[in-house]
């Protein structure tokens, strides 16, 4: 078997995904804290027509998760 197993089962974003989360685990609590502060992400986007952009919509993932905060997005 070559070091390169894991390319025939998944992709290199599934494998990279699942070494961080290793990685993360073995983290002690302080330093597992702040490295899954930096892995929450947003997504930004804004919708073209005529050659001009629209208003900028952020998708922050503390939103979604809430019920409350709903947007024309969602």
């Amino acid at each position: 078997m070559s070091a390169a197993t894991w390319r025939g089962v998944f992709t290199f974003n599934k494998y990279s995904q699942i070494t961080a989360g290793a990685v993360r685990k073995s983290l002690q609590e302080t330093q597992r804290l702040a490295a899954e502060k930096r892995g929450v992400t947003a997504v930004r986007y804004q919708v073209w027509e005529n050659g001009k952009g629209g208003e900028q919509v952020t998708l922050d993932p503390s939103q979604i998760q809430d019920p409350k905060n709903k947007t024309a997005a969602v």
